[in-house]
């Protein structure tokens, strides 16, 4: 059974989380590490258009922050889920682990997961901009009050 007094709280830890994770993966690692530019040559190297990597970053920055504020959180993390889903694949010829060379599908797939989790638990507490429920159900009151 869901624990409803602490789910507020326990989907406001997994949204800061998943946002500052994609805040660290965009301008540390895609722009301080590698500079744009060798991430679009990164992106060249394994058959996509090297411009989509400015597209990455740019989702990945602006919805790590609205992820990180609590702005219509649930359709975010879905927004971000097939970004997740393309860096899987993108590592899916390196093995399962991501600490092996040129990292492992693991951790994408697992940040897919999380992502996903986040869409269905909704925002949590101290969201700026409370999104709507998803299709999958209804909203019940204790969803709404969070």
């Amino acid at each position: 059974m869901t624990d409803l007094k602490n789910a507020p709280h326990a989907a406001l830890i997994l949204r800061v989380a998943l946002g500052v994770m994609f805040l660290a993966h965009s301008l540390v690692l895609k722009l301080m590490v590698f500079g744009l530019p060798g991430t679009a040559a990164y992106f060249g190297s394994i058959g996509l258009p090297p411009w989509f990597a400015y597209v990455i970053f740019a989702a990945e920055a602006v919805g790590g922050v609205l992820l990180v504020l609590g702005v219509q959180t649930r359709w975010v993390a879905l927004a971000l889920a097939p970004v997740l889903a393309g860096a899987t694949w993108a590592h899916a010829g390196n093995g399962w682990m991501f600490g092996y060379p040129n990292g492992g599908w693991e951790y994408p797939l697992y940040l897919t997961v999380l992502a996903l989790v986040q869409a269905l638990l909704g925002d949590g507490a101290y969201a700026l901009s409370p999104s709507r429920s998803l299709a999958f159900g209804a909203a019940r009151p204790a969803d709404r009050a969070a």
